[in-house]
């Protein structure tokens, strides 16, 4: 699991890639939470463009960016989703919980 960054006008977008398991979610989510303390945006996308396998551990890192947004009154979304990932959030009911289809900040 790799993941690069953009902050562009209180809008953090982290661009996610590769397999999203339980070796890589707790490590993911340190550093998701590390970006959003520092730059204290109002908007997070997670932009799934890169993720080629996902279990349940994104949920967890979905679930743990919105509570981390919740505490500065932001909001999360989800963007460029591809199918399997999408199949295991809708299971797990973010689809009920945050944004979908979200573009990503221009870079």
């Amino acid at each position: 699991m790799n993941y690069t960054s953009l902050l562009q006008e209180k809008c953090l977008t982290i661009l996610l890639s590769g397999e999203i398991d339980h070796h890589s979610a707790r490590q993911t989510m340190e550093a998701i939470t590390a970006k959003i303390d520092v730059y204290l945006p109002r908007r997070c996308v997670l932009d799934f463009c890169g993720v080629s396998f996902m279990d349940s551990s994104g949920i967890a890192i979905v679930i743990h960016t919105l509570r981390a947004m919740e505490e500065l009154e932001g909001e999360v979304c989800l963007a460029n989703v591809p199918p399997q990932p999408m199949k295991v959030l809708r299971a797990g009911g973010i689809d009920k919980l945050v944004r979908f289809g979200a573009e990503r900040s221009p870079a």
